[in-house]
């Protein structure tokens, strides 16, 4: 069976959506579906129970708090490589909820931040993209007036894409993809990331699942 996919959501307040349908896509979403992992929650070798039963679909309030404590291998990383080879990026990076902060948890590439650095969640493209729950792109980082131009200098970054970790109503994180060249996101480069931090959501979902089978 085929997985053709519409994706919706919005860039700079423009609504975007798109039919995609190719077998390369297929079988990366095939892929994909098979590094989602079923696990066990744990924090410091105790486990976090989501405790929601009414409401099975919803994320309990303690893990959208601190979705980086969960077992998410090998699907982050795997999330994240992908996000690099589909968008063309240099570097990719999944930043998690760990209560007021959020910290990088998967990465790929040269151009990406290094694993457990706090992201600036507070101020610039990032902090936008979680105020507004949109995805934000910066085509030339030396001209953008939100961009951290210190932190691109620093990480040889001119392009950004940054999306928005969501479920329901509760942010886990920011998922972003960065080049080393201006310019270097289109409108396909924005749906490949909407279809991935939809993957992103789902492997979040399903780490806290049997925890809450459990109550």
């Amino acid at each position: 069976m085929s997985l053709s996919r519409i994706l919706g959501g919005s860039l700079h307040r423009e609504p975007t959506a798109q039919l995609l349908h190719d077998a390369a896509m297929d079988r990366i979403v095939r892929e994909l579906l098979a590094t989602v992992p079923v696990s066990e929650v744990e924090e410091k070798g105790a486990l976090i129970a989501a405790r929601n039963s009414q409401n099975p679909g919803i994320l309990s309030d303690e893990i959208a708090a601190k979705p980086a404590l969960l077992d998410l291998e090998p699907a982050i990383s795997v999330i994240a490589e992908r996000a690099q080879e589909m968008t063309g990026a240099s570097g990719s990076a999944i930043g998690l909820r760990w209560n007021d902060e959020v910290v990088c948890s998967a990465r790929a590439g040269r151009t990406a931040p290094d694993l457990g650095v706090r992201l600036q969640v507070n101020s610039g493209l990032s902090g936008q993209c979680v105020s507004t729950g949109q995805v934000l792109r910066c085509d030339d980082a030396e001209k953008h007036p939100q961009a951290d131009r210190i932190s691109c200098r620093r990480l040889g970054v001119r392009s950004i894409l940054v999306a928005p970790l969501h479920h329901f109503r509760k942010t886990l994180g920011i998922f972003e993809v960065l080049s080393s060249e201006p310019y270097a996101f289109n409108d396909l480069a924005v749906a490949n990331l909407q279809l991935l931090t939809g993957f992103m959501v789902a492997a979040i979902s399903r780490a806290a699942g049997p925890s809450r089978a459990r109550n």
